[in-house]
């Protein structure tokens, strides 16, 4: 099944480049470029894809701002931050809008698109160093999260550990639309946009710890 992905970056060459990168795997498609963050969003409308690489400053409408409308509008739709550094506080605000996960612009061709295929199979991957930065700085919910049943509790924790929703779906032996509909249910329930808080929630209150993540790469 081939995976469609929307590039979003003010940046001819780094577009180029990244397309460049993705035509060498015949699993990903690069079915639309955008050069600031409004016309990421309306493209992201109209295509629907199945990821957006998201550049966090552009012109017009940040990536920050794209990624929370994106979001809210396509929850189908994953977006995976990108951006010079790691330390830059926009990638926690990217997180908190409903970015899955955030690549740095210098990473490794195979990387990047190993990071497209896992964001499309709701994959959250963050090595130990990150996830205990994003914990320190991403802040918790402003009121106590409403109440996971056993089974919303068990899918929390699989997605803390790093597990696809196909692997989720095994693991629990249950269907991968199931696992999608408890995956709404619980960002509902914590109040969060994304996979990825979530997965921070799920450490900050000890399900599971940061080192049992799934590194990223």
């Amino acid at each position: 099944m081939t995976i469609r992905v929307l590039i979003a970056d003010d940046h001819s060459v780094v577009r180029q480049g990244l397309r460049m990168f993705l035509a060498a795997d015949s699993e990903l498609e690069v079915i639309g470029e955008a050069a600031d963050g409004g016309e990421a969003l309306q493209l992201a409308r109209s295509l629907k894809p199945d990821v957006v690489l998201m550049d966090l400053l552009m012109p017009v409408m940040d990536g920050v701002q794209a990624i929370g409308i994106i979001r809210r509008e396509l929850p189908d739709t994953e977006v995976v931050a990108v951006t010079r550094v790691l330390e830059d506080t926009s990638v926690v605000e990217a997180i908190c809008a409903g970015a899955i996960g955030y690549l740095l612009k210098d990473t490794e061709a195979h990387e990047l698109r190993r990071a497209i295929r896992a964001a499309a199979a709701g994959q959250v991957q963050m090595s130990p160093q990150a996830a205990a930065r994003l914990i320190r700085e991403v802040a918790a919910p402003t009121q106590a999260p409403a109440a996971l049943t056993e089974r919303e509790t068990d899918v929390l924790r699989q997605i803390a550990q790093g597990k696809s929703n196909k692997e989720i779906a095994h693991n629990l032996s249950i269907g991968e639309q199931t696992v999608k509909t408890h995956v709404a249910r619980i960002l509902d329930k914590l109040g969060v946009a994304s996979r990825t808080q979530a997965a921070l929630y799920a450490v900050r209150v000890g399900l599971v710890s940061a080192e049992s993540q799934k590194p990223a790469g």
